[in-house]
């Protein structure tokens, strides 16, 4: 269960910590006054998409940290996460867009993150129920109820298989005209590669020729006066024949002195190597043929080159590798008469493939949609809706990424008339007490062991609204509750209730929240009965409220 929450500069609230209670804990207080900002603060603990506009003004990060009790450390073995017995999540939003996320010291991923954070608590928003106006999102539910993810995902391989299998098909399946078309567009753009002859790197090659070929000039008069430098001419000594001079001018005292014989080694060793350079210059210089010709033809074919380019790709591998496509399209329109005649064989067989694991699938959801059936009228007969008939829809539909059913959910409000769409004929407060059945029943199956309800009493009165609040104390026997709720018959059913209160200090505003004793509920359940101006009569009607709460929940035990 979630034991503590600790807040720090969320929106209005600069700093709270909240110790929640097993059983129902309601939170209650003014519009505005920062209810749901703590529903929010434990949303981004866990993961969910926050915004950096959460963060309180003037400060540079928000801070909010969930401390749970009792959690079996198998949750979080296939995330690699384990604790002891406290489990702790932090998240630190800075104004940046950072999120800095934490489980116990071990820093994680905001998806890491969600991920456990969804089998730790369940939060249904205020806004929940108008997800069963949308029909797309009723075989979601089913699916969830029935666990048929294993199933769903064998058919979505089947089913993949076989679209690839069509796309292929499809691709081959064109009209002789167009065939014809497509086949000498692609000879000639074969042939026009081909002849062109492309060579992978040639074209850097040709680039650093022609750069070459355009400075011959340069380059003949540098190599040959470093050669003339070096080896001279008939008239002139070059540093060869310079150096030779000095090593012979040394040559009849190396032997009277070390220091001379290791001049004389040095000047053989400086010798050596201007031979080596000498020789390199003179082999650069023949090895040179300027000529016009040959850079016109350079020129030609790096112009060749870069009109293909503009054609077939950015460079001659890209150009290769358009050829070897190109050359394989006309291959398979050339056979695919062959091709396509066995693409429907494959197809045959990933059909039966696909409808097989389509009817496995449909077969579990129709087991799954009795069931469901069932335990949503039990829940509803909890919520003073035990007139209401409900029903889910199966129509069979082509297979498509889902499967081969569409599903709406169906009800009847009143006796004697047929089941319709929910959405063409639920109220808000019908719509909310369906919404409260089915998260009861979903949350049954997931496991996990503390709900959320934000505001879920929305469009829901007088003895609805009774129900729905004895429903909450029977949740509340089995898993953690906390509510956020406006309703004082919900907030007289809780175990713990809090009071959000805003004020403003220092010229600025702030949000505290404060845990009641029953003399304090007593009052506060009489502001939300009548307002501002408390009476006695109300407080006599908020203790009759709280007394007749704890009277149902012993019935409970």
């Amino acid at each position: 269960m979630l034991e503590l929450l600790h807040i720090e500069n969320i929106a209005i609230i600069d700093r709270a910590d909240i110790t929640f209670e097993p059983g129902f804990n309601a939170l209650t207080g003014e519009t505005g006054a920062g209810k749901s900002i703590v529903i929010d603060s434990l949303s981004a603990v866990l993961g969910q998409r926050t915004s950096r506009d959460l963060i309180r003004t003037g400060a540079d990060k928000a801070y909010v940290s969930a401390c749970f009790t009792g959690i079996p450390p198998e949750v979080g073995e296939d995330l690699g996460i384990t604790w002891d017995e406290e489990l702790l999540l932090q998240r630190e939003i800075h104004a940046d867009g950072k999120n800095v996320c934490r489980v116990g010291s071990r820093p994680v991923t905001v998806t890491q993150l969600r991920t456990l954070g969804s089998r730790l608590l369940n939060i249904h928003g205020q806004h929940d129920g108008q997800q069963l106006l949308d029909e797309e999102q009723h075989l979601l539910y089913l699916d969830s109820f029935g666990r048929t993810e294993p199933l769903l995902t064998a058919y979505r391989e089947k089913y993949a298989k076989l679209t690839d299998i069509r796309r292929q098909m499809h691709a081959l399946q064109m009209d002789e005209a167009e065939k014809a078309r497509r086949m000498d567009t692609l000879r000639y753009q074969i042939q026009e590669l081909q002849r062109a002859k492309l060579r992978p790197g040639e074209e850097e090659e040709l680039t650093s020729r022609r750069n070459l070929l355009r400075n011959g000039e340069k380059f003949m008069s540098a190599v040959s006066e470093a050669d003339f430098c070096l080896s001279g001419d008939d008239s002139t000594s070059g540093a060869l024949a310079l150096l030779r001079q000095a090593q012979s001018a040394l040559e009849p005292i190396r032997r009277l002195d070390d220091s001379f014989e290791e001049l004389y080694q040095r000047l053989e060793a400086v010798y050596s190597e201007v031979y080596d350079l000498a020789y390199t210059v003179q082999d650069k210089r023949d090895a040179f043929d300027f000529s016009p010709q040959e850079l016109d033809e350079v020129e030609g074919r790096l112009d060749q080159l870069y009109r293909l380019k503009k054609k077939y790709g950015p460079d001659v591998e890209s150009m290769l590798a358009y050829l070897d496509r190109s050359t394989k399209e006309l291959d398979a329109i050339e056979d695919a008469g062959d091709t396509l005649l066995h693409l429907q064989q494959l197809e045959k067989k990933a059909l039966s493939a696909a409808q097989s694991a389509a009817e496995e699938l449909s077969k579990a959801r129709h087991q799954a949609a009795q069931r469901l059936d069932e335990q949503i009228l039990t829940e509803l007969l909890q919520l003073d809706m035990g007139r209401i008939r409900f029903a889910i829809d199966f129509q069979p539909q082509p297979l498509s990424e889902s499967g081969m059913d569409a599903v709406r959910f169906l009800m009847s409000a009143n006796v004697g008339e047929e089941l319709r769409p929910i959405q063409k004929i639920a109220s808000g407060g019908e719509l909310a007490r369906i919404m409260l059945a089915m998260k009861n029943v979903l949350s049954e199956q997931d496991r996990v062991g503390t709900m959320v309800f934000d505001e879920v009493d929305t469009g829901v009165s007088g003895r609805a609204a009774q129900k729905v609040a004895e429903k909450m104390a029977r949740i509340s026997r089995t898993k953690q509750v906390l509510c956020v709720t406006h309703l004082p018959q919900l907030a007289a059913m809780a175990d713990t209730h809090f009071s959000v209160e805003k004020g403003v200090t220092d010229g600025r505003t702030f949000t505290h929240v404060r845990r009641l004793d029953r003399a304090q509920r007593r009052q506060e359940l009489a502001r939300l009965t009548g307002g501002a101006h408390i009476t006695p009569t109300m407080l006599e009607g908020a203790e009759e409220l709280l007394s007749a709460a704890e009277d149902f929940k012993r019935t409970l035990e």
